[in-house]
């Protein structure tokens, strides 16, 4: 994409930031905040019959997120635990004769983790639910990812005012198209692969017939899985589920009790009165015994483990998009993950590595790059690929060299198809009354101006490279798979595939999360029981330390929702942030369709 987006809307940004920043926080506020970094914390005991609290509108990640000093700021803050840190906290508490049962609490609305990272969280409650310790849940508006855990537990209690939605999923896509030609800013469009629907945010005003088949498939698959979960749970039949999803939509509380989705009608109080039975406290309180799963987190796990063993499984988090050189902690740096896997390759106490996947693609070159470290460690030690909610595209591309990929059934794979958006502001920039002239040495010399539009020739060198590269990554799949190139070409073309298909066609090994991976990595190592995990990137545990004290600051919280209005802003703003990401030096991406979101 053409420097003029990336380096417009970075400045503007980034100029208004600091620009609100100067003027809003003082030295005094700063003194205060840091003065309350440093007071002490008080420490919280797991008490004996203790409830352990599962806040739904946690946000699951599969890394740790980034130090947020402007959270602390605003005093907007959510939940945030890493996939692997809840998992960790359920099994222990899971065998901890002190945790008597658990509470999904859904009174602060949902979080924001996809299906195949909520897919593993459930069966980590499945277990903590067969070992005879019940789950109660408590809600007012109770969302189908919110439901899609709380079906499983032992009671599920909705507000008598409450609201139960079930009517199916959807994605929507924001096209800019119309917006491009009324401001004069021209798009051309090189790509293979008829659903590779990336580009068409900026060349259409709608969906592709193909793109909209891809999109209905995949929605279709994590929808009947959906089903059957709930169903199996809830003891109720697909087709009643369905009929109730395209009849109601949003089902009031006392009839969806009616229909055996939920088990009673009730306030928060009730539920108290049910976990006060579980930890043996007299109703008479207003509260129970709990605690909180990040606080329980905090007592129980280390965040840094201690060595018990020479023998370490290596995680390697690549979440976000991928780019050339270093990148930032969201994004997937070709340079800084090169090195980190050649660090790994040549650490002899490292057996093994799981690579945990969370990608929707980016840039060719950078996911190029990637791989051939991944195909070098692998001649030293396994690779384990774990796909996470999302690994297409560049993100399939850096996991097909592993020995072995694992994804869960709505985990949102494949797009194997790449393109190249060339942009220009000739239009806008002649309005204005600028102009260019040009004198050059050979016909080519000017082909990387964004001032102009790409003539039919220059055009056609670009859709050689484009061609080039997605036959590269054919060639890539099928050797590294071990399938036929026409077979590859066939289930390519850019198109999205669920883990479910995934497997079905050949480019997922197994169904399974992040345990699954890790217990095959250690199998494949040969070491028995004798080994640890380590965690990487490694961040700075001081810096974080830093900004979560202050975003623990009682007196800045604020549970302020946004407006519609900012709310849809916001989403424009996260579409045209991703054209940052836009750096590969031949201008060839292998990239999902920007934000690809299921709601």
């Amino acid at each position: 994409m053409s420097q003029f987006f990336k380096q417009t809307f970075a400045s503007t940004i980034g100029s208004f930031i600091a620009l609100c920043l100067f003027l809003t926080l003082g030295a005094s506020s700063l003194v205060f905040m840091l003065f309350a970094t440093v007071s002490p914390q008080e420490e919280a005991r797991v008490e004996n019959k203790s409830i352990l609290v599962f806040d739904l509108s946690t946000d699951v990640r599969d890394s740790e997120p980034p130090a947020n000093l402007s959270q602390a700021i605003s005093g907007k803050k959510q939940e945030t635990m890493t996939l692997r840190r809840v998992l960790q906290s359920i099994e222990k508490a899971t065998n901890d004769d002190r945790i008597v049962g658990l509470f999904l609490d859904g009174r602060r609305g949902g979080g924001g983790g996809g299906y195949a990272n909520m897919a593993e969280v459930r069966t980590a409650l499945e277990k903590f639910r067969a070992k005879g310790k019940k789950i109660i849940v408590y809600d007012v508006t109770l969302s189908e990812r919110e439901y899609y855990l709380a079906s499983l537990a032992d009671e599920v209690i909705l507000n008598p005012m409450g609201i139960m939605e079930l009517n199916g999923l959807s994605s929507k896509q924001m096209f800019f198209k119309g917006a491009l030609e009324k401001y004069g800013v021209g798009v051309q469009v090189v790509r293979v692969g008829d659903y590779k629907a990336a580009v068409e945010p900026y060349t259409r005003n709608d969906l592709s017939q193909e793109n909209r088949q891809q999109t209905q498939a995949l929605l279709t698959d994590l929808w009947d899985k959906f089903l059957s979960t709930v169903g199996k749970s809830r003891n109720l039949a697909i087709a009643d589920l369905q009929k109730l999803a395209d009849k109601e939509g949003f089902i009031e509380a006392k009839q969806a009790e009616k229909m055996g989705l939920i088990d009673r009608v009730g306030y928060y109080d009730n539920a108290v009165s049910e976990l006060q039975k579980l930890t043996g406290e007299s109703d008479e309180k207003p509260e129970f015994r709990h605690i909180s799963l990040s606080t329980y987190a905090e007592r129980t796990i280390s965040p840094i483990e201690v060595y018990t063993s020479e023998n370490k499984i290596a995680i390697v988090y690549a979440e976000g998009a991928i780019v050339g050189g270093k990148g930032t902690i969201e994004t997937i740096g070709s340079d800084r993950f090169a090195e980190e896997f050649r660090e790994l390759r040549e650490d002899d106490t490292v057996k093994a590595i799981v690579l945990r996947v969370n990608s929707p693609g980016g840039s060719a070159t950078a996911s190029e790059v990637i791989l051939r470290e991944i195909l070098l460690t692998r001649k030293e030690k396994p690779v384990v690929v774990s796909m996470g909610n999302m690994a297409a595209s560049g993100g399939y591309w850096i996991a097909a060299g592993a020995n072995q990929i694992f994804a869960e059934e709505n985990s949102i794979t494949g797009s194997i198809g790449v393109f190249g958006l060339l942009s220009n502001i000739q239009e806008i920039a002649n309005n204005h009354g600028v102009t260019w002239d040009v004198v050059k040495t050979g016909r080519f010399a000017d082909i990387s101006s964004n001032v102009r539009p790409k003539t039919e020739e220059e055009l056609a060198i670009y859709q050689k490279s484009v061609s080039k590269t997605y036959d590269l990554f054919l060639r890539k799949v099928a050797k590294y798979r071990n399938l036929p190139k026409n077979k590859v070409h066939e289930i390519a073309q850019g198109r999205i595939w669920s883990g479910k298909e995934a497997v079905k066609i050949g480019l997922v090994d197994r169904i399974g999360g992040l345990e699954a991976a890790i217990a095959h990595a250690a199998e494949e190592a040969k070491l028995g029981k004798d080994w640890q995990i380590e965690e990487y990137p490694q961040q700075n545990r001081f810096e974080t330390e830093i900004v979560e004290r202050l975003l623990n600051i009682d007196s800045l919280e604020s549970t302020v929702k946004l407006d519609p209005i900012t709310s849809e802003m916001l989403k424009i703003r996260k579409e045209l942030a991703i054209l940052a990401t836009f750096d590969d030096p031949t201008g060839v991406y292998a990239r999902l369709p920007f934000n690809f979101e299921i709601d």
